[in-house]
């Protein structure tokens, strides 16, 4: 019975030590009451308690959690309140002002930034090195021992510097109906490692961090979590590496390598996260190969962007990213991913944005794997070396001839937008020609950019380069929708266009539920493909359907006419006048009563809020007007519409304001009569 009696201990004692090992920033109030409890449990067989844990001890351990919290904020704030800025740089001077802004957002009752484990803040700061690392600062930051489960990551609100549990805690006993009046922010950001060396662990946290991100934050609180220099040092390391590539990569395989090709992404995050989940992510004998089309259309093209430079630092040998068409000023003006920048980066949106420009014009066009497989975004392109030929002086017409991978590798790439003639057309025509089923190769009529290149044209380049297929992207199931020929519908993310004797061509598209934003959608699936020895000419494709993603606003007009319906030219290239209107897709019972658009406002708010209901899932639920708006009536200088717009901005403030306020008081008495319950139930005990 003894031994029996030692073997419940330890293994309670286990339990003690492992929750006392974690973090809760990622949990939900369940999840905390839940752990807690389990933990007082465990504590109780350890010391040799014998009556029963109940709510009071829970809240109990979260209270004095939270105590702890407070007074480590303030020993925070009284040693950051003493230490110079002089001799920090400009990474360690942002770290001091996010720790001081942690303590002070806890003690002012409104938690603002947070991160997972502050202890790891303080030595990137330094103050570890600087051989304090028993300092109040570290040890108060900790507050991860036994008795305070709760560490500085969990924002709560603080009545009084004491939590009051009962009010944030759904319990198990019925109290499902008290819920948080705020969401706390976002609680995590990724920080630049301090000896400028990216490692796996790093690059996956960078992922779980996004895609938390993602789910919680608004996009103007992205910078937050993702700061500027961060950006700057990850463009910067990229860059580094794919300036010193070619324009076609050749890509060596071992026996056991195993490549994946991936086509269009487009700013679909969680998709390329769930791409990922399915392959496996990079690795010694797993090569990843993009085509290019990372941004646009999607409202995370930041995201994926910048966790694919981070594979690329990491493994510079085993991921390859190529360049897309809207891999350009022109498309991403058009079609969204400038304004997600300026959306997430706000006054420093413009710097951001040149910033990754330049990191476009460094990515290469094409790649060959394993001397079997050629992949790059368009497809192919012209001979540089055919001279003209001349049938009348009033109308001059060029022989369009097939091109080479050596002629490939001469054209200068750095145009942050394709160039429409000179020797270095051929970048234009490897990002954006299609194929045809009409032999021969062609330009595209109306001076639109690229070529059309038929069963002819594929056969003999890779006759010509001793190679078996072709992989390229760039067509999803829109752009195959309005074409007349045979070709697939890219329903299931690829197809093959030429089969012929020394090899295929396929188009490979990878990003399902096609376009995120625009009247008009698929419900494709996406798709990689995999080569693999012997030979890696045989690829086998694997379709993946959409993940969930969050519901956003799209940050341009997608609905506009398509980019190769219009002439591209060098006025329209350095202009931003050809941008659509942004517009924001409303939901019908969304709304807004007041039409903003007279004033070029379309993302204005509505007389109804989406709240999460007891499912799991999100209801519209109505903002119930305000008894009394204060700020009104407006001054009679206010010309209309700004008159009608502020006096429906003051009317939606002012009912919001008062909607909050009455259910704050609703949930407090709901918590009173609770509590006064469970007194009398006391009582009667």
């Amino acid at each position: 019975m003894d031994q029996q009696k030692e073997r419940i201990k330890s293994g309670c004692q286990k339990i003690l030590d492992g929750i006392n090992s974690m973090s809760l920033v990622n949990l939900d109030d369940q999840q905390v009451h839940s752990l807690v409890m389990m933990r007082e449990i465990a504590r109780g067989v350890v010391d040799g308690r014998d009556r029963k844990v109940n709510k009071s001890d829970v809240i109990t351990a979260l209270r004095y959690s939270i105590d702890k919290m407070v007074c480590a904020s303030r020993d925070i704030i009284q040693i950051l309140s003493r230490i110079s800025f002089e001799g920090l740089d400009d990474q360690r001077t942002h770290l001091v002002m996010r720790m001081k802004d942690i303590a002070h957002g806890i003690l002012d009752k409104q938690p603002r930034v947070a991160i997972t484990r502050p202890e790891l803040l303080a030595e990137q700061v330094g103050f570890v090195d600087e051989g304090v690392s028993d300092s109040p600062l570290v040890e108060s930051a900790k507050v991860s021992n036994g008795d305070a489960l709760i560490d500085g990551a969990q924002s709560m609100t603080i009545e009084d510097e004491m939590l009051d549990v009962e009010h944030v805690l759904r319990f198990e006993n019925g109290i499902d109906g008290v819920q948080e009046s705020l969401l706390p922010c976002f609680q995590q950001f990724v920080m630049w490692p301090p000896d400028d060396c990216i490692s796996l662990e790093w690059v996956q946290d960078m992922m779980i961090v996004l895609e938390q991100a993602s789910q919680k934050m608004l996009p103007s609180e992205f910078c937050h979590v993702v700061p500027t220099i961060l950006v700057d040092k990850l463009v910067d390391a990229a860059c580094s590496i794919l300036c010193k590539e070619p324009n076609c990569v050749d890509i060596n395989c071992r026996e056991d390598s195993r490549v994946i090709i991936v086509g269009d992404i487009h700013g679909q995050f969680h998709d390329l996260m769930l791409l990922f989940k399915h392959a496996g992510v990079p690795s010694e004998n797993q090569i990843y190969v993009f085509n290019g089309n990372y941004v646009d259309s999607g409202a995370w093209g930041i995201e994926v962007f910048l966790v694919l430079l981070a594979w690329k630092v990491l493994m510079p040998s085993r991921v390859y990213l190529l360049r897309g068409n809207h891999e350009s000023r022109y498309c991403t003006t058009r079609y969204g991913f400038k304004e997600e920048v300026w959306a997430k980066y706000g006054d420093q949106g413009e710097d951001v944005y040149n910033k990754f420009l330049e990191c476009f014009k460094e990515l290469p066009l094409a790649s060959v794997i394993a001397n079997c497989a050629y992949t790059t975004h368009g497809g192919l392109f012209r001979s540089i070396d055919v001279e003209p030929s001349h049938k009348t002086k009033r109308n001059k017409t060029h022989r369009v001839d097939l091109g080479s991978l050596a002629e490939l590798s001469k054209i200068k790439r750095s145009f942050v937008d394709c160039p429409y003639e000179g020797p270095d057309i051929l970048l234009s025509d490897v990002l954006w020609s299609k194929p045809s089923n009409k032999d021969g190769l062609r330009d595209k009529t109306g001076q639109k950019l690229g070529l059309w290149w038929g069963p002819d044209c594929t056969e003999a380049f890779l006759k010509q380069h001793n190679l078996k297929l072709i992989i390229r992207s760039h067509e999803g199931p829109d752009a195959r929708a309005g074409r007349d020929d045979d070709f697939g519908d890219m329903l299931s993310g690829y197809g093959i266009d030429h089969d012929g004797e020394s090899g295929k061509l396929y188009t490979l598209f990878s990003a399902p539920d096609y376009p995120q934003f625009g009247k008009t959608g698929y419900s494709n699936k996406g798709a990689y493909a995999v080569l693999k020895s012997p030979g890696f000419a045989s690829p086998s494709f694997h379709s993946f359907k959409a993940a969930e993603r969050p519901m956003v606003d799209p940050y341009v007009d997608f609905d506009a006419n398509n980019m190769e319906s219009s002439k591209l030219d060098s006025s329209q290239s350095a202009s931003t006048s050809a941008l659509s209107t942004p517009q924001r897709f409303y939901r019908d019972e969304m709304m807004p009563e007041f039409d903003f658009g007279a004033l070029g406002i379309y993302n204005a708010p509505c007389w109804s809020v989406e709240l999460p209901d007891s499912s799991g899932g999100t209801q519209v639920v109505p903002v119930p007007r305000a008894p009394l708006v204060e700020g009104l009536p407006l001054p009679p200088s206010i010309q209309e519409p700004h008159k009608a717009a502020y006096e429906y901005l003051f009317e939606l403030v002012g009912s919001l304001k008062h909607m909050i306020v009455t259910r704050e008081t609703e949930n407090m008495a709901l918590v009173s009569a609770l509590r006064s319950r469970a007194r009398k139930r006391k009582g009667r005990g």
